[in-house]
Parts: structure tokens; sequence; C-alpha cells
């Protein structure tokens, strides 16, 4: 094995097809050694796909992925430090709890048990009744058991949180950041709760329709759009001659998310016609990076919309 860099993944001209379509398309990024990174994108964006090659359940069509410096497919070594919880995680039909962490403790070298007794009291997960009769949010609690409990060098968890209620996702957000800061490992997050999740994440991956889009520490990304607010016609001129992300309108108001943080010059000209300029939030950049024109992005009625600027790997095109 070569030796650790400060990146654990490194993928490279990526692509994956099934049949026509493409899953992912020439996707060219690194995942950082000891680090929370957020798998983000709209459903079918590539997200599950990208996971799955890189945990060695599925392969490449073309490109090349190195986990700790080695291919992981057929690497009984490379895929022994991985774990993967899918969010539709599926187990033998007599399975119950008893098995699947003893099978669990067997296949996962750094397994905590400790931990895996707390968090199935935490969690409140059954003994008695066989798993296939768990109810979504079973489900994901135990998901979430092996994933941290596993304590792999390197985990995805795939939108792990699904029918779990508020509490419950909450004490997975406590013990996975007590857990992450007593054994540092390279952890990918696959997740639509933006919001909620923010506060994990330390790195984002935004991809769309099988392209990377971004590739940024959270703190950058905080700040690479701004966001105009006014009457339509006063916008549609601020926004003239800029990146447009996504605008929404709703009557004589309209909403635009610009690439780019506002310069002093673009304060002044907002100021000029009455606009307010306001920061936009994780959630809003991810919707925004993967807005498509021809849908409607709010629950609003009467929302019209602009079809946004491409961006791919970071950059205008």
């Amino acid at each position: 094995m070569t030796a650790p860099t400060q990146n654990a993944i490194e993928v490279r001209s990526l692509t994956r097809t099934h049949g026509s379509v493409r899953a992912l398309d020439d996707v060219t990024l690194a995942f950082r050694r000891d680090t929370i990174t957020g798998l983000l994108g709209r459903n079918g964006a590539g997200k599950t796909s990208l996971m799955s090659i890189l945990s060695a359940q599925d392969r490449q069509t073309s490109g090349e992925v190195l986990v700790e410096g080695e291919p992981p497919f057929e690497h009984a070594r490379v895929v022994e430090r991985m774990c993967f919880i899918r969010d539709n995680q599926r187990y033998p039909d007599d399975y119950k709890l008893k098995h699947v962490l003893r099978g669990a403790r067997i296949g996962f070298p750094e397994w905590d048990q400790a931990l895996a007794d707390e968090l199935v009291s935490l969690f409140r997960i059954p003994e008695k009744p066989v798993v296939k009769k768990f109810s979504r949010g079973q489900l994901s609690a135990l998901g979430i058991v092996i994933g941290l409990a596993s304590r792999a060098p390197i985990t995805f968890f795939d939108e792990p949180y699904l029918g779990l209620d508020a509490t419950a996702r909450t004490h997975f957000y406590d013990v996975l950041l007590r857990d992450y800061a007593e054994h540092p490992r390279t952890i990918v997050l696959s997740t639509h709760l933006i919001d909620e999740m923010e506060q994990l994440l330390e790195r984002v991956v935004i991809l769309d329709r099988g392209r990377l889009l971004r590739d940024a520490d959270v703190d950058e990304l905080r700040g690479a759009a701004h966001q105009a607010t006014g009457r339509d016609a006063d916008v549609a001129a601020y926004a003239e001659g800029r990146s447009v992300l996504s605008r929404h309108r709703i009557g004589g108001l309209a909403t635009a998310v610009i690439d780019g943080p506002p310069s002093p010059q673009d304060r002044a000209a907002a100021a000029e016609r009455g606009i307010d300029i306001g920061s936009v939030g994780l959630q809003e950049l991810v919707a925004a990076y993967g807005f498509d024109g021809a849908d409607t992005p709010t629950e609003r009625p009467g929302a019209d919309t602009d079809r946004p600027a491409t961006i791919a790997n970071g950059a205008r095109s």
C-alpha cells in the first residue's frame, strides 16, 4: 500500500453508465482523510452510484478509483476498512437484532460492542422480532448502529435518517460528532436534510445529473453566492450580465440566487434599484446549483422560473 496522503479517496474521470443513462459522468474529486463530507444533490444525481463504486459494491465503466492508494474492487484489504450503510439495507429473512450485530462484530475489525449496545438502547431497537418486520425508522436506526460501531476508517451513510423522528435524528448527530472527535475517520454522508446536518459537515460535494458541480469546504460554500430580492423588473436588471443560478417570481416580486459573493459594486447597484442583498444558506445553494428551470422549485403558488447558468466542476460553462 502506498504511503498515506491527506486524501483517503481519489477519483479521476469516473464514469458509470447503465445503457444510455450516465449515472456518473467524468467525475474527478477527492475525499479528505478524517473529514466528514456531505454528498449532496437531487434524487438521481449519482450519489448512491458514487458510494457504491467507492465501496466496491459496483464497478465503474471507465475512470480510476483509489481508496487508501489502491483500487477497491476485489481488494479485500481495502474493502475491510470500509462500511457502507445503504438507505435500503437488507438482511436475511430470519435475522434478529442479535444476528445482525454478531455478523457486524465478525466483519468489522474495529467493531466497538459497547458503542453498539449504547446505540441499541438509545434508539430503542427491539430484540425479539425479526429484522424484516422492523419499521422504516428501526431499520435506519440499525444501520446507524452498524455504521458508527463499526469504527471503519472509511464509512458511507446513504440517507441514514429515513423514518427517524426528530429526537432520534438528534441522537444520531450527537453520537456521531462525539465518536468522530474521539475516533477520527473518513465519513461520507448523503443527505437531503442539509439544514439539519450542516453542523456535522466539514466539506461538501455537490452532484447533479452525474456531474460534479462543487467540491469545497463548507465555509467556502457559505460565501459562494448571494441572493437578490426585489421587484421583478429590478431584479432582472440587476441579474443581467451576472451568473444566475436560480430565479423565482411571485406576482411582481422576484428572488435571484447569483453565483459569487457580492462585491461593493454589486451592493451599490442593488441599492440604486431598491434590491435587498442577502446571504444564501447551504440548503438554498445546493437547491440553486441543482435547479432546473422546467421544475417549480418551491411550493408557492404562481411561482415562475428561469433556467440557471450551467456549472460543472466548480466553473461556469
